[in-house]
């Protein structure tokens, strides 16, 4: 522990950011969760550009890679989009809680897959991308009662790293796996990949979020231009020989209710490995790329997604 051991000082601006965020949850929880959520969606279309200039123009920068032949304005609107719907991510983030409490909200689409298989998934991993409200797309696993578990990007504050882990137990059962470098003491440490392999080895569902840049990554075509992408996943499920399935959480309208397709992907076992596991990720960058044309206005274009 002592080579994660912080300073006075930084674990005193810890606990002042933490309790900052306590304040501001506790006020987005006393209104109501479609009031909040369009409050946030207005305050990000207007400030989130101008605060962070450097991720509008990315986002701009990728819809210009995406679609090539758009016009600017159409593509303006779409980003002006993106950022009022992850306004409302953020508020939703705050309210977790009583949006999977209220079942009406959280629709299944793809029943017929979903009730074929919920009983016998066996190992499983779950792979989504950043869309509508991402953090829904494990909820068929959850349904199923898998008992899911995720990895996630850790936050460098402690305290607040806790908190939204616990903000997040009724999602992930199974818990959660951080990566990243942090400072200080988190609990779970970073988990490499042959924790992660066994643990969906021994009957685990593991939840990944697959559409991000990856410098380390394998590329990819996505959108007709290699993106260097994780290929954790892939390789997890061609060891193991797990089911794999693809969720996308797509918002309805503007408001906090969202429907969830999966998508079942074959994994290939042939004598070429290296093969199998970039097949899986071709096929999973195609069929995210099928969901992103479907609705662009919730994908989060401000992530560095192409080198």
């Amino acid at each position: 522990m002592s080579s994660n051991r912080i300073s006075f000082g930084r674990d005193l601006q810890f606990r002042l950011e933490y309790a900052l965020l306590r304040l501001i949850v506790g006020l987005v929880r006393l209104l109501p969760l479609e009031t909040a959520t369009a409050l946030s969606a207005k305050a990000w279309r207007v400030l989130a550009p101008r605060i962070n200039p450097k991720r509008h123009k990315r986002a701009l920068a990728n819809l210009a890679i995406a679609f090539p032949d758009m016009p600017d304005a159409e593509r303006q609107r779409i980003c002006m989009a993106h950022w009022e719907n992850l306004g409302r991510v953020m508020a939703e983030t705050m309210q977790i809680d009583r949006i999977i409490q209220d079942p009406a909200r959280i629709r299944i689409a793809s029943e017929r897959l979903f009730s074929r298989y919920k009983n016998k998934l066996g190992p499983a991993i779950g792979v989504s991308l950043h869309m509508g409200n991402w953090e829904l797309s494990i909820w068929p696993f959850v349904e199923a009662r898998a008992n899911p578990a995720a990895v996630y990007r850790s936050v460098n504050n402690p305290y607040i790293d806790r908190y939204l882990r616990w903000q997040r137990r009724n999602l992930y059962p199974g818990g959660l796996f951080g990566r990243g470098k942090v400072e200080g003491e988190h609990g779970d440490d970073q988990k490499t990949a042959r924790i992660l392999t066994d643990f969906v080895r021994n009957g685990g569902r593991l939840g990944l979020v697959c559409d991000l840049y990856d410098r380390t990554g394998l590329p990819v075509p996505f959108f007709g231009h290699d993106a260097k992408t994780q290929a954790i996943g892939a390789m997890i499920a061609r060891r193991v020989g797990s089911r794999v399935w693809m969720s996308c959480c797509k918002r309805i309208g503007t408001s906090s209710r969202f429907e969830i397709e999966i998508k079942e992907l074959r994994v290939p076992r042939t004598k070429n490995i290296g093969e199998d596991v970039r097949w899986i990720m071709v096929e999973m960058q195609k069929q995210f790329e099928i969901w992103v044309r479907e609705a662009p206005e919730q994908w989060m274009w401000s992530n560095r997604r192409w080198s």
